[in-house]
């Protein structure tokens, strides 16, 4: 597969029509239209389902739009990672990662560096432990923050001085709010909003004493911040990571800690064996420097 045919069948992905994107690529619509048969003919699969209207991608349409995203996007940073230089070190150092509050020791890591190589620059990529690992496992990104636990069989990692807590974001004016921690007693029947980390981790049911059946589950979320305005109008009460929301001053919102209290270990992963771009390894250095001064 040629890169430039890839950067075609995205373009009319985006567009939905070949005379778009033949527009955007200032090019004819025959030899792009050729371009993309070709493309169908040497995977051997039907790409597109080519409308009156608008074009469709298939379902193998739709994996060949994500690997192809991925493809471009690998490229792109490696070809960044050759430009740098030792004496003048360039380039982008990727990071994934969940919500938390940990995010800190990144950009204290990175302000510092700065200061010895100013022309670095990062990128940030938000999702749960699955799509991070899947990411550093393609390569797209260079480090991982993950809340949990590591594989240690394929990842090398850092384990950072803080753990992050669980506990209850609600209304302030909650009767729940008057409590100082939280109990498992105290969500019997409560319309709950729980992230997909939540869900899946086996620590949080066995904390609830309970199974996902018997929780009265009215939402579930990736981004916390998006969850908090379903809580300040009154949907339900979040299972969440302290420190993310602001729940200071007239935020309307409040934030009580689980009571035993439920913590989790927050560790900075890269893959074994990994070879780092010269952006990555100072970042990576800087990174162990900030740690060290905890």
């Amino acid at each position: 597969m040629d890169i430039r045919v890839l950067q075609y069948f995205l373009t009319v992905a985006r567009e939905e029509s070949i005379t778009k994107a033949a527009r955007v690529l200032h090019m004819t619509q025959p030899p792009l239209s050729r371009q993309l048969m070709d493309l169908e003919a040497e995977l051997g699969k039907q790409l597109l389902v080519r409308g009156s209207k608008r074009v469709t991608l298939t379902e193998d349409g739709m994996l060949l739009r994500r690997r192809a995203e991925e493809i471009i996007e690998l490229v792109e940073k490696t070809k960044t990672e050759l430009d740098s230089s030792s004496e003048n070190i360039t380039g982008e150092v990727h990071i994934g990662g969940g919500e938390t509050d940990a995010v800190s020791f990144f950009a204290r890591a990175a302000k510092n560096l700065q200061k010895k190589h100013p022309l670095i620059r990062y990128r940030i990529y938000s999702g749960d432990a699955e799509r991070v690992l899947e990411r550093l496992d393609n390569g797209l990104i260079d480090f991982g923050l993950l809340i949990g636990p590591v594989d240690v069989v394929k990842y090398e990692y850092l384990r950072l001085p803080i753990k992050d807590r669980w506990g209850l974001l609600m209304p302030d004016d909650s009767p729940l709010a008057k409590k100082d921690t939280i109990c498992a007693g105290d969500l019997t029947g409560l319309p709950l909003i729980l992230s997909h980390q939540a869900a899946i981790s086996s620590d949080m049911y066995a904390w609830l004493d309970t199974v996902p059946a018997k929780l009265n589950i009215v939402l579930r979320y990736d981004l916390i911040y998006n969850a908090s305005r379903f809580v300040k109008e009154g949907l339900g009460y979040a299972l969440a990571l302290d420190r993310i929301i602001n729940t200071s001053g007239q935020s309307g919102l409040c934030f009580r800690p689980l009571q035993p209290a439920l913590e989790v270990n927050l560790s900075v992963v890269w893959k074994k064996g990994q070879i780092f771009s010269k952006a990555a390894d100072a970042f990576l250095s800087e990174l162990k420097l900030e740690l060290n001064m905890q």
